[in-house]
């Protein structure tokens, strides 16, 4: 839980250290460009997101040369897509915001952010992929260590860029992107120490150790790009959701777009601590699977989730005591502030709406079920929308009602596959009751 409250802190950072400037318009394009740098980078959090379940079923597996190979496996590609994103930043740079709405101070702002964010692509996914990794062994202690380095990084080179040069939204994407390395060059030796490698040896020890036709082994790849496609349709149906959102927000003016920029702060302080128990679920259920134990995946199921619902109520009261004095520490603008506390309520009540959804998606991300994230996203987006275009007529409020509703309709579309889920521990089993063989890969 640590670690994943610490994982927000570069969104607030970044949010807190421009917003304290008192430029509405540099907020906003902050706000614009962090829409974009999610919608591109996290529609390959697959490498997050599927990591955890492989490498928590190869664990529970007993398999650990399977482990060293999945590390290595997702470095590779999140390594070569991030540098043909950044080969090919400009045009998306250039369609993003032929698409985005915001006038034209805002605009310029948040291109020169996302512009800075791009030099740290190749870091950012590789960076997801260890996330994933650690994860999935259970080894949250050293996820948290990654993360506070790259947020103590992100503080530090924010408050100089953007305070000491005064480089504005540029500063905070630069500082963002420096840190993203640094993340990576840290991550890498914890990898090598977790995996019994000397801290000097990092990474490169286990790739010395691990042949490059294990690596590319193509019945491992098929099964990994088989339960990434999935992830990935979900997690760009998600991302076009908060896109949508985004530009519901710049749509009613840049004062409009900041205060919700600042609002999602708090959800995603909130989503991010409450993964905690999600990402939990992941390793618990891969690992269970792996092993092929329909008893510890009950238990897994049932101890996260009863740790959800009370950090969701705890979260919950926390926002709503809480939020106006976070709000006017986070940006001194009266009229941004004014619209943001107005608004409270709708992201303090996300925690208890929302819980279900990020445990239910921690259930299936372990179970490697990408069919059942990749449909019930896809649906909760459609929802979404139409509630969106719907609500319309109530401006501000009818976007927060929108997204609000979103949750609801994820965690109802996810809960219907769990009967589907338990089955197949009876399918692993055969009449006697007992395990399928251990080479019985789960269904995907």
């Amino acid at each position: 839980m640590l670690g994943q409250a610490s994982i927000p802190l570069v969104g607030v950072v970044d949010a807190t250290v421009i917003g304290r400037t008192g430029d509405a318009a540099a907020l906003a394009g902050v706000a614009l460009g962090a829409t974009v740098i999610g919608l591109v980078f996290w529609s390959f959090g697959f490498l997050r997101m599927g990591m955890t379940g492989l490498t928590a079923q190869a664990e529970g597996a007993g398999d650990g040369s399977e482990v060293e190979a999945l590390l290595l496996r997702a470095l590779l590609i999140g390594g070569m897509i991030g540098l043909v994103l950044f080969a090919l930043h400009l045009p998306i740079i250039w369609l993003a915001f032929k698409v985005l709405a915001g006038g034209e101070a805002v605009t310029l702002e948040a291109k020169a952010y996302v512009q800075a964010r791009f030099l740290g692509a190749p870091a950012a996914l590789c960076v997801f992929a260890l996330n994933g990794w650690l994860l999935g062994l259970g080894r949250t202690r050293s996820a948290l260590m990654l993360q506070v380095v790259m947020n103590i990084a992100n503080i530090a080179l924010d408050l100089l860029f953007v305070w000491g040069f005064d480089m504005g939204a540029r500063g905070v994407g630069l500082g963002t992107a420096a840190a993203e390395w640094i993340a990576l060059t840290t991550g890498l030796v914890i990898a090598g120490r977790v995996a019994g490698a000397s801290a000097a040896g990092g990474v490169p020890a286990i790739l010395r150790r691990t042949s490059w036709n294990k690596i590319v082994e193509r019945a491992a790849l098929v099964r990994l790009f088989a339960v990434n496609r999935d992830i990935m349709i979900r997690t760009l149906a998600l991302l076009f959701m908060f896109t949508w959102f985004a530009n519901a927000g710049a749509r009613l003016g840049a004062e409009a777009l900041a205060a919700n920029h600042v609002l999602l702060q708090f959800i995603n302080m909130a989503a991010f601590v409450l993964d905690a128990f999600a990402f939990t679920a992941e390793s618990r259920v891969g690992n269970a699977i792996g092993s092929q134990s329909r008893a510890q995946f009950m238990r897994a199921v049932r101890l996260t989730g009863e740790f959800s619902l009370g950090a969701g109520v705890g979260l919950a009261a926390l926002f709503f005591a809480i939020g106006d004095p976070v709000i006017a520490f986070i940006t001194t603008d009266a009229e941004v502030r004014a619209t943001a506390q107005k608004l409270l309520p709708f992201a303090a009540l996300v925690p208890l709406l929302g819980m279900p959804s990020w445990l239910l998606d921690g259930v299936f991300i372990g179970a490697t079920q990408g069919r059942a994230l990749r449909n019930a996203g896809v649906l909760a987006a459609i929802g979404y929308i139409a509630l969106d275009t719907a609500l319309r007529p109530l401006d501000n409020m009818g976007v927060w009602m929108a997204i609000s509703a979103s949750y609801l309709l994820r965690a109802g579309s996810l809960a219907c596959y769990i009967p589907a889920l338990l089955r197949t521990f009876d399918r692993r089993s055969d009449p006697s009751g007992d395990p399928a063989p251990a080479g019985v890969p789960p269904r995907v």
